[in-house]
């Protein structure tokens, strides 16, 4: 059986409201706000009790449905309404007096029972007006003026009023539901992991927004404007034309509008005393404890953030702005007579605000002018994909018409194209074109292109007349047209799409977007087909910017594996051992090494990602040969840099001879890590055509370099990175030469290192450089580049390195017996994991990963011993049987 969209949102309906009833809904009286001081409620006497409304002839969904109906003081959509014996409309007209009223307004809050269509024996309905009946007249609404005179109104259905119980897609044109639309806090805002109090779960959460129309008991709200405000009202009068039709309350006031309707959004500045510290908690209502609106809803409220923006064009590129201790910025949606209600019971109305407000209380200019924005190269004239800031005076950010004005952050909460830098610098992706609203005025723009490509900050003046924005950006690093290639080797739950709409934003000509397994969950795994580079020429694209689908193979204990472009079938399971990657109760049924032979013979190629941690199998791993690069990651830093403790571990294989390329990956799972922020470099060969193929055979052959900004070319004799060549014994002197440059990150120094120690070390302009060094090499050696770099505010980093050239001497090994013992006890690890705690995928498995470790761990301890060095070490036997 099938679901249709309408029963799947109706049963979601019925599932909110159980869920609402299951985690105590706040119970009647409700206030979804402060009340509104321009309406006052109207006193009714009323037909019947609420609780004697139950043995009336109504349908019997409503009458249980009873005890959830609002009752006495009520505020909805900021009116303020009294409910205590509603009118029941059935056989007669009912009139109830109003002596002395006045008002510009009156506004009902009533309801209908339920009416199924009347179906003919095939089930076809005639007339079809919907569930919601659309158009039946269910009753006149009378004004009796006091000279005798009347006012007259028919109610119809979907039109006046609609039916207690909300219909997916049958609700009414000229009311509103009772509950004014809120906002909702995204899964990482709630106080609970799992629901906040209103049922309200990680999808549903992702919107931010709900209508707040499927209450168990829905009462609409219908104003009605008096056509004579200057008479005196003697009373109201109801005339039903259909049986069912209940008014629980009626409000009268005065607003210079319809009140139900509500204006574009806006946004103020709110500065909080000395000593009172902002409070971000809402309710499940969507009710904010320093800040409401009556009439209106306030959207969200956030610290301000301070840009440099006197200084914004000489200012660095992702620079994350300052964020104010007493200044927020409120966005909101509100009636034009709606007021602001503070926390010490202060209020202010919204059109004094935007007058120019006061003190405590400052308006925004409203983003109202959409703008063209085209983002072009300068040398061809042609749009391209970048990644693009805009802010107004105050800080607010200002996203395209079709981007989120507040990205989320959360894990694997939102997958759309934007980036936000330390949660408070916004970002997103454009394809070189995009339409966005601006505020009249001054506009600050940042636009990025990866480390090529010289960044953009520019301060825009806005005028009535402002309809289109062009910018153009310049490539000033040539290292594309040397043969080099960008990539991200590590890259979470994007679509394909939008991994190479954002990897050709920041400049990453490959992006390896990796499906995995995260405990019962599967990402990705549906965008995997073991043929198809996105964006390749035989797949459609330009060749220039692709993105292959690959696999992070993963063990809690015994450590990841980035599986990259491997052709074929899923290597599977892409995950073992047991949660938080796998699934609780998956046995350890393979190992890291068994998965790379796998994607080897499948053409691919292996990475261990984030390296070096789990650091457990890894051990083995590389000195078996199965590793064809380790990985230095990012996350969501942009100023940590090449972590030393990465570096160290690094180190300690090569100091033993085993050869692994250095490359970048950024592990990104959130909007709070940008694709590319540290990145791989490897340089195609002289005359042949960039591919995927060609980069996976440049990180195999290890001419690579990591970096967060800087580039570079190094050579050692003429020899590139990657190069294992012979000196005679005695070894010689070494020409080192360096060229390095800079558009993103200001460099500092270079650095030489050799067999993990730096030899040489040089200042250097923050822009561009080049020299050379003399080295003299006399036993087997590993030498690499190493650039440091900050931004004027920052500390100092790695900023890049490069994979290393290995000379061997005749007559030295390349061998560091401190180093080969960690590596020993890691692999001593591994094994005594297997062996002890580790759950089982039967004998045979065991035996053959035991098998496969202990060779591991043999061919290192014997070289070893053959070599003098003999060792503490824990005897390879097994354990736990």
């Amino acid at each position: 059986m099938t679901m249709s969209r309408r029963d799947f949102l109706e049963a979601s309906a019925a599932a909110q409201a159980a869920a609402a009833t299951a985690w105590g809904q706040a119970a009647p009286p409700f206030h979804d706000g402060p009340a509104s001081p321009r309406f006052s409620p109207v006193p009714l006497e009323g037909t019947v009790s609420l609780e004697d409304l139950a043995k009336a002839r109504l349908s019997s969904d409503l009458i249980q449905a009873i005890p959830r109906a609002p009752r006495g003081s009520c505020v909805y959509w900021g009116i303020p309404f009294q409910v205590s014996r509603p009118v029941l409309l059935e056989d007669r007209p009912v009139s109830e007096k109003t002596p002395g009223l006045r008002a510009e307004w009156l506004v009902f809050l009533h309801t209908s029972d339920v009416k199924p269509p009347e179906r003919d024996e095939r089930g076809f309905i005639r007339p079809m007006r919907g569930e919601g009946r659309l158009g039946e007249h269910v009753a006149d609404y009378v004004i009796v003026y006091a000279d005798g005179s009347e006012a007259r109104e028919v109610i119809r259905r979907r039109h006046q009023i609609g039916m207690f119980r909300a219909i997916w897609g049958e609700n009414c044109f000229q009311a509103v539901a009772q509950h004014k639309p809120h906002a909702l806090r995204p899964l990482h805002e709630q106080p609970s992991m799992m629901v906040d109090a209103r049922g309200t779960g990680w999808g549903r959460a992702e919107t931010r927004a709900v209508s707040a129309d499927r209450s168990p008991w829905n009462n609409w709200l219908w104003a009605w404007k008096n056509p004579h405000p200057e008479k005196e009202i003697a009373a109201l009068r109801f005339e039903p034309k259909a049986a069912g039709a209940i008014v629980s309350a009626v409000s009268a006031g005065n607003a210079g509008s319809q009140p139900l309707r509500w204006r574009t959004r806006r946004k103020a500045v709110l500065k909080l005393p000395e000593g009172l510290a902002f409070d971000p908690r809402i309710d499940a209502e969507g009710r904010r404890r320093q800040i409401q609106l009556d009439m209106g809803q306030v959207i969200s409220v956030e610290p301000r953030r301070i840009y440099p923006n006197e200084e914004w064009a000489g200012s660095y590129n992702n620079r994350v702005p300052e964020i104010s201790g007493r200044e927020l910025v409120v966005e909101y949606a509100s009636h034009q007579d709606a007021r602001f209600h503070f926390w010490d019971g202060s209020s202010l109305a919204v059109a004094e605000l935007e007058k120019g407000g006061g003190e405590r209380l400052t308006p925004v200019r409203p983003a109202t002018q959409r703008v063209t924005l085209r983002v072009v190269e300068k040398a061809s004239g042609r749009t391209v994909p970048v990644k693009l800031h805009l802010h107004g005076e105050a800080g607010e950010y200002l996203a395209p018409a079709d981007r989120h004005r507040q990205p989320n952050p959360g894990w694997f909460e939102d997958y759309a194209p934007e980036f936000q830098h330390q949660t408070w610098h916004r970002c997103t992706y454009i394809d070189g074109e995009t339409v966005v609203d601006l505020p009249p005025g001054t506009v600050y723009l940042e636009v990025s292109k990866g480390f090529e490509i010289r960044p953009v900050r520019k301060v825009l003046e806005i005028g009535p007349g402002t309809r289109t924005v062009e910018v153009a950006i310049e490539k000033v690093l040539p290292w594309r047209e040397r043969g080099w290639v960008t990539a991200d080797t590590h890259v979470h739950f994007l679509s394909p799409p939008t991994a190479r709409l954002e990897g050709c934003a920041e400049g990453v000509n490959v992006v390896n977007l990796l499906a995995s397994q995260w405990g019962e969950l599967m990402t990705n795994v549906g965008d995997f087909d073991g043929r198809t580079t996105l964006g390749a020429k035989d797949a459609g694209g330009n060749g220039e910017w692709l993105v292959r689908v690959g696999t992070e193979n993963r063990q809690h204990v015994l450590g990841h594996i980035s599986l990259l472009g491997y052709n074929g079938a899923i290597i599977a399971p892409m995950c073992a051992g047991g949660p938080d990657e796998a699934a609780l109760g998956d046995p350890v049924g393979a190992l890291l090494m068994e998965w790379a032979e796998r994607c080897r013979q499948q053409g691919g190629v292996v990475v261990l990602p984030h390296f070096p941690n789990p650091r457990c199998e890894n051990a083995a791993d590389i000195i078996t040969g199965s590793i064809d690069g380790v990985e230095m990651t990012s996350w969501g830093s942009l100023y940590a840099g090449i972590d030393p403790y990465s570096l160290s571990d690094y180190y300690r294989y090569l100091n033993c001879g085993y050869f692994v390329a250095a490359v970048g990956g950024t592990d990104k799972m959130s909007a709070t890590t940008a694709v590319g922020t540290v990145r791989t470099y490897a340089r195609i060969p002289d005359g042949r055509e960039f591919t995927y193929d060609a980069w996976k055979a440049a990180v195999r052959a290890g001419n690579t370099f990591v970096t967060y900004g800087p580039l570079m070319e190094f050579s050692v004799d003429g020899k590139l990175p990657g190069s294992r060549w012979e000196m005679k014994a005695g070894g010689g002197t070494v020409d080192v030469a360096w060229d390095l440059a800079s558009v993103t990150v200001p460099m500092s120094k270079v650095e030489l290192v050799v067999n993990g120690e730096v030899r040489e070390s040089r200042a250097i302009r923050p822009d561009r450089d080049s020299g050379h060094w003399s080295v003299k090499v006399e036993r087997s050696s590993w030498l690499a580049l190493m650039v440091r770099g900050h931004y004027h505010d920052k500390p100092e980093i790695i900023a890049a390195h490069s994979s290393p050239v290995m000379i061997r001497v005749a007559g030295s090994e390349f061998f560091a017996a401190a180093d080969a013992v960690t590596i020993l006890e890691q692999i001593e690890g591994a094994l005594a994991y297997v062996d002890t705690v580790g759950t089982r995928a039967g004998d045979e498995v065991y035996r053959r990963i035991r098998l496969k470790l202990t060779a591991a761990y043999r061919s290192l301890h014997n070289a070893l011993h053959q070599r003098g060095h003999f060792h503490e070490h824990t005897p390879v036997t097994r354990h736990g049987e």
